[in-house]
């Protein structure tokens, strides 16, 4: 049975999606058999691993058929071409879904629904959730098992994530009482600008020692490109400081994973 993780952000431009892609890859790499659910109407996600343009185009379903209920999400995954990855794609027709959901009697829980139906299927499911705190983001929340919180170094994150953790607590106190926080990862650190140290450090005197992971994700070039070629880092240059950064993380999210079996 897998492990459901979200990756959620609600301030944009923190590498939310880069780490959805980037893990979720190496993951697959691991040997684990993965499941990325775009959940974006941006469908960045979904470029990133190949499905752009024309091809975007000719999805027969997306993640908008299965959150409305129309389509089994099974009929919605495609195979991409690294190895143990599938992705569940989104395109801009996700964005209707915010507004039509508002008229379900239970609105946030429909993609959790979803997944219960092929979570058997997969080792680790995860889901990147949109940058809001909307009814797509709480359908990602109520959905997963652990969110993991991509943050990056920049005066204003501590008060964004502060309250994105106020919203995992109603989550879990109403709706979702086994969600917990597997974790917060530093992207696009630069370790030569003393600003992204100070901020570092004063956003970990704020919270548990063991909330953060031990890898950061450094500001790589090679990271930045990766998505306009349609592939994860790792297959995009697997010699380059963010492959190997990427590929560490996921080990350390493979082992909270494997913890985690025997409780699920």
């Amino acid at each position: 049975m897998a492990v459901i993780i979200s990756i959620v952000n609600q301030k944009g431009g923190v590498a939310k999606t880069t780490t959805a892609i980037n893990v979720a890859a190496a993951l697959g790499a691991m040997g684990k058999k993965v499941l990325l659910v775009d959940l974006d109407p941006q469908g960045n996600a979904t470029a990133g691993l190949g499905i752009s343009g024309g091809a975007k185009r000719d999805l027969e379903y997306t993640t908008y058929d299965v959150i409305m209920g129309e389509v089994r999400p099974a009929q919605a995954v495609v195979a991409t071409k690294f190895k143990g990855l599938s992705l569940m794609p989104s395109t801009q027709s996700l964005a209707e879904a915010e507004i039509k959901l508002l008229k379900f009697e239970n609105k946030n829980m429909q993609l959790k629904k979803a997944i219960l139906q092929i979570r058997d299927e997969y080792d680790i499911i995860i889901i990147d959730c949109l940058p809001s705190l909307g009814v797509l983001a709480l359908n990602g929340l109520n959905a997963c098992d652990r969110i993991i919180i991509p943050m990056q170094c920049e005066p204003y994150s501590l008060e964004g994530v502060a309250e994105l953790i106020a919203i995992v607590k109603r989550v879990k106190k109403s709706t979702n009482r086994n969600l917990q926080i597997m974790g917060i990862a530093f992207t696009m650190v630069d370790s030569k600008l003393k600003v992204n140290r100070e901020v570092m450090r004063a956003i970990k005197t704020k919270f548990p020692e063991d909330i953060f992971f031990n890898t950061e994700i450094p500001r790589n070039v090679k990271i930045t490109e990766a998505p306009s070629h349609g592939e994860p880092i790792m297959y995009y240059d697997p010699a380059s400081k963010g492959a190997d950064a990427y590929a560490r993380l996921a080990r350390e999210i493979a082992r909270k994973c494997k913890a985690m079996e025997e409780m699920l």
